[in-house]
């Protein structure tokens, strides 16, 4: 039994061989930004050479019979990446799988180059987050091509009436990948509510646990880099150009990550905003020699190879769109607007808390 369909489609499910669905607006430009900021804050290296991924609490599909999730994960496939024709259950662990979503954060053509999703079989064959909305004929596929913008999510099933792959990448991919089941011995909620339970207990400041080991290591064929979770610990200060941030970020280095990424994505409201005031010009200091050492130092242990790291991000950092106009005033303040936003967060949470323990599952909570 399929779920629940918008009322143009009722009935038509069953005539269709490779059964698909676009929902446009799935989420919202802004939550985009977010899910990228959530993601480069925190992805570890993927389960494919040049993808990175941050795995998600559940996702919940809004229909009477498909009521469990099997998780979501945000993807970058960065240059390089792809993957061959497979259904997303084709294998023994991942049976559970009954529909696949995946929602576009970014956009083909603007971010990145190919990563086209195509089908085997049936039509349309190919799907990219374009500029358009309505479809269109691809001469030189022979087929039609399913424009998406981004925030938009095509679903299908994950079993081989929808086997599919990914083209090779240039530049950054970004995606929102799902996955549903309808086996309740697979509901991640009471797992997750658990573990909240457990974290929000303790009504203290939530500040990143250390890194994972993995968090970020890059490689080719000929060439690698790696940082340990030993290298990952303690404290950290920022520095760019000749200059530094007095400022120490005392847990680890997700901790200042988490800050830099933020005042990435707010970067227009911050440069507009009050807050860049004396305080923060004055925690910008000259570094001196010895400093100066010590970040080439640190440049040779974490940056030996900067063209890997072009290789890997290379279609973002030859574009020109990518502005670096932050500067280390910008991020001062910005630890106060990322404070306050982490604390909005735990507020929602807490809020929210009582009702998921009562029904066991995650799901929005209207304020009062």
């Amino acid at each position: 039994m399929q779920p629940n369909l918008p009322a143009h489609l009722e009935g038509q499910e069953g005539k269709r061989e490779h059964p698909r669905l676009i929902l446009h607006n799935f989420i919202s430009p802004e939550e985009c930004k977010e899910l990228e900021f959530v993601h480069k804050s925190c992805s570890t290296v993927g389960y494919r050479p040049n993808v990175f991924s941050t795995t998600l609490s559940p996702f919940r599909l809004h229909s009477r019979e498909v009521e469990r999730e099997d998780g979501g994960n945000v993807w970058v496939w960065c240059r390089g990446a792809s993957i061959g024709w497979h259904s997303d259950d084709n294998r023994l662990y991942l049976k559970q799988r009954h529909f696949s979503a995946v929602c576009y954060l970014n956009s083909y053509g603007k971010v990145f180059k190919g990563g086209l999703f195509r089908f085997q079989s049936g039509e349309p064959a190919t799907v990219a987050p374009s500029v358009c909305v309505l479809s269109q004929f691809d001469q030189s596929l022979n087929t039609e091509f399913w424009c998406v913008f981004a925030q938009d999510v095509i679903m299908y099933t994950a079993d081989d009436r929808n086997i599919h792959s990914v083209d090779e990448v240039d530049g950054e991919r970004l995606t929102l990948a799902m996955w549903f089941t309808r086996d309740s011995s697979h509901d991640e909620d009471s797992k997750l509510v658990s573990r909240l339970s457990q974290c929000a207990s303790s009504h203290e400041f939530p500040l990143p646990l250390p890194a994972s080991s993995n968090m970020y290591c890059l490689q080719d064929e000929d060439r690698s880099l790696d940082v340990s979770d030993q290298q990952l610990v303690g404290p950290i200060q920022i520095a760019k150009g000749g200059e530094l941030l007095t400022r120490e970020f005392t847990n680890n280095v997700l901790h200042a990550l988490q800050v830099v990424q933020f005042c990435r994505w707010k970067s227009s409201e911050l440069k507009t905003s009050s807050k860049v005031g004396y305080d923060a010009v004055e925690e910008v200091k000259a570094m001196s020699q010895p400093q100066l050492e010590t970040v080439n130092a640190l440049n040779a242990v974490f940056l030996p190879d900067m063209g890997l790291v072009t290789t890997t991000f290379g279609y973002l950092c030859s574009s020109g769109e990518e502005k670096d106009s932050l500067n280390l005033a910008d991020i001062s303040s910005g630890v106060t607007c990322w404070e306050e936003y982490t604390c909005k967060l735990l507020k929602e949470l807490l809020s929210s808390l009582p009702q998921w323990e009562t029904y066991q599952t995650i799901h929005k909570v209207a304020s009062d």
